[in-house]
This record gives structure tokens, sequence and C-alpha cells, in this order.
């Protein structure tokens, strides 16, 4: 079985809305068994900080009340608002809701998901960032850089103050940037970061994925779908967050009239399927690198 920490919807479910039913949840967490994933941090995007609150408060009351929910929701990954609001860069974030980190919010935020935080997604260049990253770390919560388009200045200052982890390297960055100088290579470089990848094939062309692969040490690339509602169920429309998204039969997410993705339908069973034919690793390798070994860098057990 797997284990995903950057789940933003399934099973035609989407994650980031505030009114979510047991009777939904149960319906993504049978989805996520049929595609062979057992525990996944679910993932809430940009979003205003009392909103995703609330969200927390209503995920963590559904968890208490049912175990079957619980065994497969291990925790959370805010992925935003304190992401880069630089064109290019926010991605699919709805940019309006984008503001600075502060321990205040932070604060808020560890408390509405009762300290079950494990992973922050956001950009160390923002005013404040490095102080919600000290903080964070000092709770056990993983920091990842993403969205983002940090110097090599303030990648020093996010490792020192306790950053593990780069979000989706290759992604969430404008079409035309420096060919040499930009954070891709930055990130890619760092040996004490954990690159973390969508094998898709389509956020990253499988050469791309094997160059980028290539170039972190043994056990310092991680995979993970960054699905949204749309993995585990047919083609048609969804939602993710503000977004209404059109998927086709090619599974491609885009933003309608756009040829911007907003996530993708990827599970981790085909990841697995994907890694294993595009950068020829063995079976038992594959299956820790979709499962045990990135759930232990969370504190997570399987």
């Amino acid at each position: 079985m797997f284990f995903d920490y950057q789940v933003n919807g399934f099973a035609g479910v989407d994650f980031q809305r505030d009114d979510l039913t047991a009777a939904e949840f149960l319906t993504a967490v049978q989805g996520l068994a049929r595609h062979q994933t057992s525990a996944i941090l679910l993932t809430l995007i940009t979003d205003a900080i009392d909103s995703i609150c609330r969200k927390l408060e209503n995920i963590e009351r559904i968890r208490r009340s049912d175990d079957r929910i619980d065994s497969v929701i291990r925790g959370y990954h805010i992925e935003g608002p304190w992401i880069s609001s630089e064109a290019g860069y926010y991605g699919a974030h709805p940019v309006s809701k984008v503001v600075a980190p502060s321990l205040t919010d932070y604060a808020k935020l560890r408390d509405a998901g009762a300290g079950n935080i494990r992973l922050i997604t956001l950009a160390p260049e923002v005013p404040g960032a490095i102080e919600v990253i000290e903080a964070a770390a000092n709770d056990n919560v993983r920091i990842s850089i993403g969205h983002s388009n940090a110097s090599e200045a303030d990648i020093d200052a996010a490792i020192s103050a306790g950053a593990t982890l780069a979000t989706h390297v290759g992604n969430a960055v404008p079409l035309e940037m420096h060919r040499h100088d930009n954070v891709i290579q930055r990130l890619l470089s760092r040996d004490d970061l954990i690159a973390c990848f969508i094998p898709d094939g389509l956020h990253l062309p499988p050469f791309v994925l094997q160059n980028y692969f290539r170039a972190k040490p043994a056990g310092r690339a991680f995979f993970t779908t960054d699905c949204m509602a749309a993995a585990g169920a047919p083609p048609g429309r969804y939602t993710v967050g503000p977004h209404t998204v059109e998927v086709g039969d090619d599974g491609i997410v885009y933003l309608p009239g756009e040829k911007r993705f907003a996530g993708s339908s990827l599970t981790m069973d085909r990841a697995f399927t994907n890694i294993r034919t595009w950068l020829g690793i063995g079976e038992r390798e594959a299956r820790a690198l979709c499962s045990t070994i990135p759930a232990s860098h969370f504190g997570i057990d399987l």
C-alpha cells in the first residue's frame, strides 16, 4: 500500500470545501483504497487563514468520528497562503488570498488542526517566513520550499531554520526564466533538500524527470500525485478550491479556456508504475519511495 503527502481531493471529492461530510470522506477513502493508497496528508491550498481553519476543524471532527477515515488521513499539508505572489510562481493558487506568514496565523492553523499539521509549503523569501519555519520546525512540522522564487540566500536561511523539502520541483514556475540562474536549479543543487516530483508525464516530461532524479543523491527524491478530485474518477468537470476544472480522457487537469495545470488526476499506483518504467527503479525501491520512506520523514508509521 502507498502513502501520498499531497492530496487535494479524490474520487470526485474536493477536500478544499469546508462543508464536507463523513460520507464524502468515506467515498474518497474507498477510492484511495482502490488505488492501493492507505495513508495520505490531506492538502489544503491557498485561502484566507480563517477559512483554512474552518476546514481543518471540520475534518478533525470527522476524523474523530470514524476510524476508517482517521486511519487514512494521517495529517495535513498546508500549501499556501504563504507563497509568492510573483507572476508564474503562484501557479493555480488564488493570488488574491496570498498573504505574508505570521506567527499568529501559524498558531491559529496549528490549533485548528489539533497539532496534526505535518507539512507546510511556503516561499521563504516572503517577509515573516523564516520565523514561521523556525516555529513550525520546533513543533516537528516539516517545511517545504514551493511556489517560490527564492534566492540562494533565501534557501540558505530556510534550511538553517529547518526546511527539509522542495515541493513539486519544476512546476509552479514561469514558462520563461533565466536559463541557468533559476529556482529549479537552485533547489536541485541543494543536497540538504529532498526534491518532490509529480511523475505523471505531464507536470514533468519523463526525460525531465530522469534528469532531475539523477541530480539528487540516493534517498533525496520523493514522489507525490498532487492530485485533486478527478483522481480515481471519470473525465468531467470538478472543483479544486475556487476553480472549476476540466479533465479529459487524457487525465490532464486544465483550468477552462487555459493551458494551465490545476493539480493532477494521477494516482499513486500509476505513479509507482511510472517511476519504475521511466527511472529504471526496482520494484522494492520504488515501493519504498512511494510509501515507507516519505512516511518516515513525516513521522508516520505505515
